[in-house]
């Protein structure tokens, strides 16, 4: 029977406790509004009340019967490891992998590719996140820190939480942008017509910046360095869409659609303190071959 164990982070705050895990978890508001009446489901040690709604660090933890999704199994996938240590790995994820499992993607996932690599891995995060500190989209690809102790993985989470992690995208977007620099700092929360969306909106959101420079520029796009000065699901994404230059091939957020692999987007570096060290580390990848090859076909020379 999975035992279910999250703490809520500043992305998934006041948002109603059985959205927040019908979201976070492979079950259904009415299978989380079950374990609430029946007294199986707990808040900070107490049952909750059902129209509660979360607050940053709040403990949710619960056990239930799996119907939908399988027990976790280990999986010999292929990674790309760019370091590890036996405090952590970090890996740069290839586009269209997604990071752990949930129904509709029970196996095949970064998840299922670290527990056959790794003997252990932090479970802060629950039984279905074990070692994720944080995430990639499904479509986008780039560096990924994983765990492998709860230490680690919870002063990595505070330097995501302070900033002093660091993170640099590429990212390809339709249009082309005159301002050679830019800062976007428009707040971010659900999209009330579709929860698995985000907004730029005042209501119940988040502070979000996003900086960027322009690299090159091309016919009907041009290619980006971006920073995230804030950490909200999709940010970029949705900053992009906002400023009205999406990024290109993005399903969701986009309106230039060359296929359907997923979004021309690349987080190429990461820079955080080592949890036991406490160096300062650095890490950087080449941009995907997908990626240079866009530039290509449009003249482009920044291949890196």
């Amino acid at each position: 029977m999975p035992e279910i164990k999250l703490i809520v982070d500043e992305d998934n705050t006041d948002i109603r406790l059985d959205v927040y895990l019908a979201e976070n978890t492979p079950l259904s508001r009415t299978a989380i509004q079950k374990l609430i009446k029946d007294n199986q489901l707990f808040l900070n040690g107490e049952i909750p009340n059902k129209k509660v709604k979360t607050q940053l660090g709040d403990i949710v933890n619960f056990s239930y019967e799996e119907k939908t999704l399988t027990d976790i199994l280990p999986q010999d996938i292929p990674l790309n490891i760019v370091y590890e240590d036996e405090d952590l790995i970090v890996i740069n994820k290839p586009k269209d992998m997604v990071v752990h499992p949930a129904v509709g993607n029970p196996d095949g996932t970064i998840v299922n590719a670290l527990l056959y690599h790794c003997k252990e891995l932090s479970d802060v995060n629950g039984y279905y996140r074990p070692g994720i500190v944080h995430r990639i989209d499904k479509d986008t690809s780039g560096l990924l820190v994983c765990a492998k102790n709860n230490e680690a993985h919870q002063k990595l989470s505070e330097q995501l939480k302070d900033k002093t992690c660091y993170r640099k995208y590429y990212a390809i977007v339709s249009g082309v942008i005159e301002n050679n620099e830019g800062e976007i700092d428009a707040p971010i929360g659900r999209s009330e017509k579709n929860r698995q969306m985000m907004c730029v909106t005042p209501k119940n959101s988040k502070e979000a910046i996003t900086l960027f420079n322009v690299l090159e520029r091309y016919d009907d796009s041009c290619l980006l360095d971006v920073e995230l000065k804030t950490g909200r699901t999709h940010q970029i994404r949705v900053h992009m869409q906002y400023i009205h230059h999406p990024i290109v091939n993005d399903q969701r957020y986009g309106k230039k659609i060359i296929d359907e692999t997923g979004q021309y987007l690349h987080a190429y570096m990461l820079s955080f303190i080592h949890p036991r060290s406490n160096e300062r580390m650095e890490f950087k990848t080449e941009m995907p071959e997908y990626m240079k090859q866009y530039i290509l076909n449009k003249g482009g020379k920044y291949v890196r």
